[in-house]
């Protein structure tokens, strides 16, 4: 008796199983801003067009698709920041950032609270988490060597006001920035010199006034 063979996936059966998970990232990502994360993987597939067990091939349990989710978020801000790195204007370039990363984690702020709470950062996670940490590095040194930007500012001060920008968003029922949120944005900004002297005068010259013996 022979042995069975196995069948090789063929470049048309791979191109189905990427296009399927892509189908399924985009199908999870409009669920969980509108439903949040209670919405199931069963209706997630019903969204994306696929059987349920299409899903499970690609993401076993719900925590893998979260994280699946959390990645290409992550990943598409470091893509955005990485295109707006060599801006002819970087303070501009850098503000445009920070304004689109808290619109965009207040529309996935229920995904961010459920991966943090089940354990996060994990392995996948983390690595995209470190690739968008050295892209806005970049961002922040850009504009600070254009005077855009607090020359004392870190990245790790950044990150600290994008949490509380995000937490100020959630108020706002509005997709756009909010006021109180721009207010915080703008302590980023360089201070204007109060200094209105923009030449040393001369210092007055040293009389020799010892009297003569």
């Amino acid at each position: 008796m022979s042995a069975p063979t196995l069948s090789r996936p063929t470049p048309n059966s791979r191109a189905d199983a990427r296009r399927n998970r892509a189908l399924v990232l985009a199908a999870a990502q409009r669920a969980l801003a509108e439903d949040g994360v209670s919405v199931s993987l069963a209706q997630i597939a019903r969204r994306a067009g696929v059987g349920a067990g299409t899903v499970y091939r690609h993401f076993p349990t719900k925590t893998a698709l979260l994280e699946a989710v959390m990645q290409q978020r992550i990943d598409r801000l470091t893509g955005l920041a990485h295109r707006l790195r060599d801006a002819p204007d970087a303070g501009s370039a850098f503000f445009s950032f920070c304004t689109e990363v808290i619109t965009s984690s207040h529309r996935n702020q229920a995904v961010c609270d459920m991966v943090s709470n089940d354990g996060w950062p994990r392995e996948l996670v983390a690595d995209a988490g470190v690739r968008f940490h050295t892209a806005l590095g970049d961002l922040l040194i850009a504009a600070q060597r254009q005077g855009a930007v607090r020359a004392d500012l870190t990245v790790p001060d950044v990150l600290a006001l994008y949490t509380g920008c995000v937490a100020i968003q959630r108020l706002s029922p509005d997709l756009e920035l909010s006021r109180p949120a721009a207010m915080v944005l703008d302590s980023m900004r360089a201070l204007p010199s109060t200094d209105p002297v923009t030449k040393r005068r001369n210092p007055a010259p040293v009389r020799d006034e010892t009297l003569p013996r």
